[in-house]
């Protein structure tokens, strides 16, 4: 899931960050209600975390402005306490409401309740073709893969053993099941085939391919897609 974090106080947003990043989320950050404008343009958002009072355009009518083109979830940030600023908030399509400073678990509490909610209602169609985990994305509708949001570019066989385990992720393939389900034919001798192709994956999909976050292999049985 993708989260814009807006603020004009950066720290706020570094510290919202680490919060929802060990959380498995995917953080894109502004510092104002045109640049979250402008990231909704371009990448493909699930929720929104904006603070009330900011330079060039305030929260209130950046919340108007997406209300206008989506429905995702609005939580509205402000050191003010006062019912004005919360009901105008709401009133402009903002969904909650947290007065700073705050404490990180009922910030996570009320992100995770809104993307349940968002979803359950239907907010995000549910395709039976799109794999995620964490911020990997196969779309094998689209025969796309992104990691947070960047388009990743593998050969055809890569893409179909990424895709075979990002779709059963958490789940330990042997080397032979990859080869036989991959290649469709009987595995002879794979170990260096498979090997060689996941090594390739991970340089597209992984920071550092050598602590691969994702694709890592279990010693002795096979690799997985790891669950997030």
């Amino acid at each position: 899931m993708n989260i814009i974090v807006c603020d004009d106080d950066r720290e706020i947003v570094e510290a919202i960050e680490i919060y929802l990043e060990n959380e498995g989320y995917n953080i894109f950050k502004a510092y104002n209600g045109i640049e979250v404008l402008r990231i909704i343009k371009e990448k493909e958002i699930h929720l929104v975390i904006m603070d009330i009072m900011m330079p060039e355009m305030d929260g209130i009518r950046a919340t108007k402005r997406i209300r206008e083109v989506l429905n995702i979830p609005v939580i509205m940030l402000s050191a003010k306490v006062e019912d004005t600023d919360k009901i105008m908030g709401l009133n402009m399509g903002a969904d909650d409401y947290i007065t700073k400073p705050f404490n990180p678990l009922e910030l996570i509490a009320r992100v995770k309740s809104q993307l349940r909610r968002f979803t359950t209602l239907g907010g995000i169609e549910t395709k039976k073709d799109v794999f995620t985990t964490g911020g990997l994305l196969v779309d094998d509708g689209c025969k796309q893969i992104t990691v947070d949001g960047e388009d990743i570019q593998l050969t055809p066989l890569q893409y179909k053993i990424l895709k075979l385990l990002t779709e059963n992720a958490g789940r330990v393939f042997s080397i032979e099941q990859i080869y036989e389900q991959v290649w469709e034919e009987k595995a002879i001798n794979p170990e260096n085939t498979v090997a060689v192709h996941i090594r390739k994956i991970r340089e597209q999909i992984e920071i550092n391919p050598k602590e691969p976050k994702y694709l890592k292999v279990v010693w002795g049985i096979g690799y997985k897609v790891e669950k997030i």
